[in-house]
């Protein structure tokens, strides 16, 4: 009998390769299937309640409602608490909400974010459902959870107290958007309670499944300003947090409130005597100002142009000023920037490539604690990875930074608030030719050139490394040795893939001539013969012989398809790995003819 969670593991990895977890086809959060169950209330026309999330005192949690409140505390559907209940009213705005008893202030910062980007938000929120046809109760969200995208089904009954919402409410009483997006987070989350306290860097990843950097504003980078400025025009969602203090939610002189989260949610550059960058954000209490230089309030707005005040002045205690990027870097710890495009993190035209690895940590085998462990810390897993020689177009900007590294840990726990987080990180060293697991030998002889700066007990260690041409081994590991967990990691470094066929294509017609094909190719890492080269064209050309981008795609996918069953042998010979599990050599032309069969018949473009 397999050891427990192998099946699970295998039907999971068969899903992933069926498309399942995407989020056109997201997985079903509680096995739960919103078309199946919307169908079944329909045909018996009832209203639906969600047995796994049930509207009682287990998924409001511990902790955030005394005794006595919790018995006052009513379930009700929207058309119990108003007359004309709505999902979205005019449309979705920052502005629409604000905050209730429990402490997730980074997750309607996130929100807040969100409400910018109407693809990402459509991703989250299907805006198509209503209070109106086909009815009954029923709303489901999508979220990113740890390398997949799941679809999580909600009753509509929310928790009130005296008629009232006790979480998050909207400005206007009809909108149910926000409330009902709240409870389907607590869900996964596992209560209402477990949302209390975190970072928007959480939930900005789990509205994304995209790349997340965080950037410690003490140490500010020197580009900070124009990385924010590439993060807006790319349609980033960004959130920042004030520093702890003393006590929860003190509001200071200045108007800030300490261990507060707060969104970004613009950045705009004016002109009084100088260039000032200023810095827009958002109290998701939905009031509560700044009030030093460039609040609402400020006499420095009278100084700029008549059309940047009017542009950027609003003067309603509705939770949003701006600030100088000085101040912003002051009186905030943290920004965290999350984006579908990594492109964003530099300014060049290089592309960035993403390769993405799903792990395990498992005691007395792959579990070998940080480096102080030097019998062990080889047996951790070990990745590799290859940063490119760039273009000197792109070279200029290789001195700020090429590679980045997230490493996320997967909770053990259903209930947020019982997830121990493990202290994890990573570290990087440079290698030249090796084959196999690197031994404890190779950390004994070679130091890492990039690492966290500290292991953190957080969901995510990440690091934004400048690294040199060359090979590179990745290890992810626990502080401790012979602790189990499941972890992801996100390797994106630049490169310049995309270009391949732009940069090949000299005549700037679009398609590749037979010398532009070889060009392509081996710009691929692909070298072919003349004859070689003939049939391909024949092949994929058109009648003048030409190769479009889309059938020059066709092929280098198939050649890279093709190339991991073939091994190169010092004789000038190949060997290929046939589905009978044994080895034949074979001449290169016999490869390759056979090769251009598999295209042939197998692929047609």
């Amino acid at each position: 009998m397999p050891a427990s969670g192998v099946c699970k593991n295998i039907i999971n990895a068969r899903h992933l390769k069926d498309g399942y977890g995407t989020v056109s086809n997201p997985l079903k959060h509680d096995n739960q299937d919103f078309q199946q169950l919307k169908q079944y209330c329909l045909i018996r026309k009832v209203r639906y309640i969600d047995e796994m999330f049930p509207p009682d005192r287990r998924s409001i949690g511990q902790g955030i409602l005394s005794p006595s409140e919790l018995k006052r505390v009513e379930w009700l559907r929207p058309g119990r608490i108003v007359s004309n209940p709505s999902f979205v009213v005019d449309g979705v705005s920052r502005f629409d909400f604000g905050q209730g008893i429990v402490g997730n202030c980074w997750f309607l910062a996130s929100i807040g974010a969100l409400t910018f980007q109407d693809y990402i938000l459509g991703q989250v929120v299907p805006l198509e459902q209503s209070f109106d046809d086909d009815y009954c109760g029923l709303f489901h969200f999508r979220f990113w959870r740890f390398g997949r995208w799941v679809d999580v089904v909600i009753d509509d009954k929310l928790p009130t107290i005296n008629g009232r919402l006790i979480f998050v409410h909207s400005t206007d009483p009809n909108e149910f958007w926000p409330a009902l997006l709240e409870k389907a987070y607590a869900k996964v989350c596992g209560s209402y309670s477990d949302m209390n306290a975190g970072t928007p860097a959480e939930a900005l990843v789990d509205f994304t499944g995209g790349v997340h950097i965080c950037i410690q504003l003490s140490e500010p980078p020197p580009n900070l300003w124009e990385l924010m400025c590439r993060a807006g025009q790319s349609k980033s969602l960004m959130g920042c947090g004030t520093e702890q203090g003393t006590s929860a939610n003190t509001v200071l002189p200045n108007g800030l409130v300490q261990g507060h989260a707060y969104t970004v949610t613009g950045v705009k550059q004016v002109k009084n005597r100088q260039l000032v960058n200023l810095v827009r954000l958002w109290n998701p209490w939905g009031r509560g100002e700044w009030n030093g230089d460039w609040s609402d309030q400020s006499p420095l707005w009278q100084t700029v142009s008549p059309q940047d005040r009017e542009l950027c002045l609003s003067v309603r205690d509705d939770g949003e000023f701006w600030m100088t990027l000085q101040d912003f870097c002051r009186f905030y710890s943290d920004l965290d920037i999350c984006c579908l495009c990594p492109d964003f993190l530099d300014g060049s035209s290089c592309h960035w490539k993403t390769s993405f690895y799903e792990g395990r940590w498992v005691a007395g085998t792959t579990a070998g604690g940080c480096m102080n462990n030097r019998d062990s810390f080889w047996t951790n897993p070990q990745y590799r990875v290859k940063i490119d020689k760039l273009s000197s177009e792109c070279g200029e900007f290789q001195g700020e930074k090429n590679m980045l590294v997230s490493l996320m840990q997967k909770p053990d726990k259903r209930n947020r608030r019982l997830v121990q987080n493990l202290h994890i990180g990573f570290s990087v060293f440079e290698y030249r030719a090796h084959r196999g697991k690197f031994p404890a030998s190779f950390f004994e002889r070679n130091r890492p050139v990039a690492q966290t700066k500290t292991y953190m007990n957080a969901r995510e260690a990440m690091e934004f490394v400048t690294l040199k041409p060359g090979e590179y081994l990745i290890v992810p590991s626990t502080f401790n040795p012979n602790e189990t967990a499941s972890f992801i990691l996100t390797i994106l470094s630049k490169a310049e893939t995309h270009d391949i066929f732009s940069r090949a294509d000299v005549s700037r017609t679009g398609t590749l001539s037979l010398s532009e094909l070889r060009n392509a190719l081996m710009a691929t890492g692909k070298n072919v013969s003349d004859d070689i080269l003939n049939l391909i064209a024949l092949r994929y050309g058109s009648s003048s012989g030409n190769i479009t981008m889309e059938n020059f795609i066709s092929l280098a996918i198939r050649l890279t398809c093709m190339s991991r069953k073939y091994i190169w042998t010092p004789d000038n010979t190949y060997l290929h790995f046939f589905r009978d599990r044994r080895f034949k050599s074979c001449s290169e032309s016999e490869q390759f003819l056979s090769l251009l069969q598999s295209l042939n018949t197998k692929l047609k473009p």
